[in-house]
């Protein structure tokens, strides 16, 4: 989540907002499209191409339907990692960090996709659903092009981000939920998924914020945490979510586990996060273990709403950090961990091997 002093809301790991972001804690806005899109860059080893449009052009000034493309050259097709960011749904810069992401993973063979969708201003949910599969189909109808493989797909998100990222995971190729975004015929559907820190049933939320809520609704200008008319679950689907559970439940990615084969989850969470409540990933894991899906949840004591960077690189942020891990209804008990990058690759290695054709 992006204030308008250039702070992200990610790096805060405590229960206690920074003076200086207090004082403009409420001013979350759009980022606009020429602070989030770096120019293109030659690199020797990797394949840059931004602003590509993967349905219609939105309205100038705006980037809801643009992704930027980070391929590793290759002889061969190389697997996809498509990463949105979070910025509470308030803001169409999912591209933003993408280019942190592909520089961890073009060395490891891996193409990264960064995608942006519609904010909840521009147009209210299942919009950003229909914006992610619409880029997902567009990426394999272009695999071709850009050197991509198209049965090796993942997906990857922070926060709102880390929404998306469940959410397409667990509707993957739901004729219901495939929208009119972007080419038609590809399938959506990935083979892997990593949220960190995801919002998943919005109305549980509120019972299990730290600090009875006070650093977000200080965050957000709110007085009823994410039950506030203006909070932005609500602001997303267009109505208070205390007053429009329907539309609740179709936004919960916990809604569609159990009715058909979820791929693999890679979950991180800190246990400490003052926006979205750890509770959240527990949820998510529970209900994927439940179903007999395969998923690993990895937790920081510590840690507070990321940033995913460190929760891969910070020792502090991952002091104290463990992993259950579940499939096909058994489960282990948690142990130690500490998270790196090639935890993710080894993830994503694992669940992408490549496709006997």
């Amino acid at each position: 989540m992006q204030l308008r002093t250039g702070i992200h809301l990610s790096q805060l790991r405590s229960g206690r907002i920074p003076r200086a972001l207090a004082a403009a804690a409420a001013a979350v806005v759009l980022i606009t499209a020429a602070g989030a899109a770096a120019p293109a860059r030659a690199q020797t080893d990797v394949e840059v191409t931004k602003d590509l449009a993967y349905a219609p052009a939105q309205p100038p000034g705006t980037q809801g339907h643009l992704l930027d493309l980070y391929v590793p050259r290759s002889a061969r097709p190389v697997p996809l990692v498509i990463f949105s960011s979070g910025s509470g749904w308030l803001a169409d810069s999912g591209r933003r960090g993408a280019d942190r992401v592909a520089a961890q993973l073009n060395p490891r063979g891996f193409a990264v996709a960064g995608v942006a969708i519609r904010s909840s201003g521009q147009a209210q949910f299942p919009a950003q659903l229909y914006d992610i599969k619409g880029a997902i189909r567009w990426l394999r109808a272009n695999a071709k092009t850009y050197n991509l493989d198209p049965h090796r797909v993942a997906i990857m998100g922070d926060s709102s981000g880390g929404w998306t990222t469940a959410m397409a995971a667990v509707t993957g190729d739901r004729p219901e939920l495939e929208g009119d975004v972007g080419p038609r015929g590809p399938s959506s559907a990935v083979q892997a998924a990593v949220p960190f820190y995801p919002p998943t049933d919005f109305l549980q939320m509120d019972a299990h914020m730290p600090d009875d809520c006070r650093v977000f609704n200080s965050a957000f200008g709110l007085t009823d945490c994410h039950s506030d008319a203006r909070s932005p679950e609500s602001l997303l689907l267009g109505c208070t979510i205390t007053a429009c559970p329907g539309k609740v439940v179709a936004a919960n990615p916990l809604t569609y586990i159990g009715e058909r084969h979820t791929p693999p989850f890679l979950i991180f969470h800190g246990e400490q996060d003052p926006f979205v409540p750890y509770h959240q990933s527990r949820l998510l894991y529970d209900a994927l273990a439940s179903a007999g899906e395969e998923a690993r949840l990895i937790s920081f004591p510590r840690a507070g709403h990321g940033p995913l960077e460190d929760m891969l690189t910070d020792d502090e942020t991952r002091q104290g950090a463990y992993q259950e891990t579940t499939r096909n209804g058994h489960s282990t008990p948690a142990r130690p961990v500490t998270p790196t990058w090639p935890t993710v690759v080894s993830f994503l290695e694992q669940r992408l091997r490549p496709v006997s054709r």
